[in-house]
């Protein structure tokens, strides 16, 4: 057996010393791998090495080698299994050193058409008591088998190597977690850009393309569409296509729920995913199939529980679409649906209003103003009748009847008042209450005294302004339709920290714990204002002593609350 010199001894350990360390800098595994299986064949004077690497779950998951041929290798009908002596290294995880492979009991052979090997020196590659591979060498060059010097300087690489296997696996799993961490914020960018989209838009087709756009430019998918639930709940149509083909991908523009790929989601509730579109063709147009489309994806568009719609996409492309994606559409699908559904609730409620408001307006009319013409008909009908037998009585009953219409133009210009109103614009706080001021007396036979600072002038930021002039508004409104009132007051003045607004008649009054009755919205709306820029309003009104309404709004924009 030849042994090496002291001097050969350190030489080599200094070398493998030095490789070692560029191994443990080394974080790519499939460089690294070949780097190790390299160095030790040359360390070891090896003809042939191999370097096997374990899974988690202890199988051979790759299994490096380098010595033979291409075409040896091509020869072969398959690499070692990890049985015989590889196995022994496995069990056993301890070095395995022998003259002749051939003699040793625990081999089970070579795959066919193997090159012949005798000399074997195997060794695992450990950290602790976890093995993470072997490593391999066989037919040393130099001599008969490999040497007690050879095992040392290789159990030492394979120490090396376990380090540097470990820190390459820890690297690949960190670069790992940053691609998905990275693909989950832009996802996330995706959804806070389409919420942003949506959160301004007011129109459902505008929603709906921004939807469908955003999806197939992420997806990089070539044609989407959109199907809506009907308001009978019973039935979807077609409201969008984009793609490359004109036609949508399936021949019916409506479908009933369970009907179809796209009835069977908004029925269901889940997603579909069709990879092979000639298998299932129920409903789908032949020039889809002619268009190359290989994949098509329904998402339900889902909203508090609710499926209000179907969204779709097609593409050339082979797609198994993972749960990511999947998650990602049906995420987008709930903030279209949730959109959609709110601008629906919005436009319900504005009609809503609209009738309330109609029906409000009508019962007014007939209570008062169609009742005050009635009674101006009756008392000219009155006067007609007697005018020949006593023109007195006719001249009085056609004074009735003018005085009559007066108070019914009156109380028309008072509802127009009131559905018209004026805007504050920013304007000069003041000024607006003029304005208001003027309008009122033009518009009614009240008079009213507008009262302010000496100087005409009251310096507060425009939300403050616009809640005291709306206030004072509302307030009007409600004096010229309910209070009977000869005359009121309009009183604007500062006190430290804040600026407030009276505005008081000689009205008939009401029960406070009626309010509600007398006043409708009038009095919620004055509330909300000033709560809105940090502020109050107080009623204050008895029956047959009048109204009198007192506003305050702070000073300074730090007094407005979020």
């Amino acid at each position: 057996m030849a042994f090496l010199t002291r001097e050969q001894i350190e030489a080599r350990l200094v070398a493998l010393h030095q490789a070692s360390l560029e191994l443990v800098g080394d974080l790519s595994l499939d460089t690294l791998l070949e780097r190790i299986v390299n160095l030790a064949r040359e360390q070891a004077g090896a003809r042939y090495a191999a370097l096997g690497v374990q899974s988690e779950k202890g199988e051979l998951e790759r299994f490096i080698h380098v010595g033979m041929t291409p075409e040896e290798v091509r020869q072969m009908p398959h690499p070692p299994l990890g049985r015989g002596l590889i196995a022994a290294i496995q069990n056993e995880r301890h070095t395995i050193r022998v003259p002749d492979i051939n003699v040793d009991e625990r081999r089970v052979g070579f795959p066919a058409n193997h090159p012949p090997m005798r000399s074997f020196l195997g060794v695992p590659i450990l950290l602790g008591s976890t093995l993470l591979g072997q490593i391999y060498l066989t037919e040393k060059e130099d001599h008969i088998e490999f040497t007690q010097d050879d095992e040392q300087v290789i159990e030492t690489l394979a120490a090396y190597a376990a380090v540097a296997i470990h820190n390459a696996r820890l690297y690949a799993d960190l670069v790992s977690r940053d691609e998905v961490l990275q693909q989950r914020n832009e996802d996330l960018a995706l959804l806070n850009s389409i919420a942003t989209a949506m959160s301004d838009a007011r129109d459902i087709d505008v929603i709906l393309e921004q939807t469908l756009d955003q999806v197939m430019a992420y997806l990089g998918v070539e044609a989407g569409e959109i199907y809506l639930l009907d308001e009978d709940n019973q039935s979807l149509h077609l409201a969008l296509h984009r793609g490359e083909t004109s036609e949508p991908f399936w021949i019916k523009d409506r479908f009933e729920l369970g009907e179809g790929f796209v009835g069977i989601v908004a029925d269901t509730g889940k997603p579909m995913v069709v990879v092979a579109p000639k298998a299932d063709m129920r409903f789908l147009r032949q020039a889809v199939l002619e268009a190359g489309y290989r994949c098509l994806g329904c998402i339900p568009l889902v909203a508090r529980g609710k499926v209000i719609g179907v969204l779709g996409v097609a593409t050339r492309q082979e797609c198994y679409m993972e749960q990511r994606e999947l998650g990602l559409l049906q995420a987008i699908g709930a903030w279209a649906a949730i959109t959609v559904e709110n601008i629906r609730l919005a436009q319900q409620a504005r009609r809503l209003a609209v009738l309330e408001e109609r029906e409000r307006i009508g019962m007014d009319l007939h209570d008062g103003t169609i009742q005050s013409i009635y009674g101006v008909g009756l008392a000219l009908d009155y006067a007609r009748m007697a005018i020949q037998d006593d023109p007195d009585l006719a001249r009085g009953k056609i004074e009735q009847a003018i005085e009559g219409l007066n108070a019914t133009i009156r109380d028309i210009r008072s509802y127009i008042l009131d559905l018209r109103p004026r805007q504050f614009r920013g304007q000069d706080l003041m000024g607006g209450l003029r304005r208001l001021a003027e309008e009122f007396a033009n518009n009614t036979s009240i008079v009213i005294d507008l009262d302010g600072p000496d100087d005409g002038q009251v310096v507060l930021p425009t939300a403050q302004s616009a809640a005291l002039f709306h206030i004072c508004q509302e307030a009007l409104a409600n004096v010229a339709k309910h209070s009977q009132a000869q005359q009121i007051k309009v009183e604007l003045w500062t006190a430290p920290e804040r600026v407030l607004l009276e505005i008081s008649d000689d009205g008939q009054g009401f029960d406070l714990r009626k309010m509600s009755l007398t006043l409708g919205h009038g009095l919620a709306n004055m509330q909300t204002r000033s709560h809105k820029v940090g502020g109050d309003v107080e009623i204050t009104s008895e029956p047959g002593k009048g109204t009198t309404v007192l506003a305050w709004v702070p000073i300074h924009r730090d007094g407005c609350p979020d």
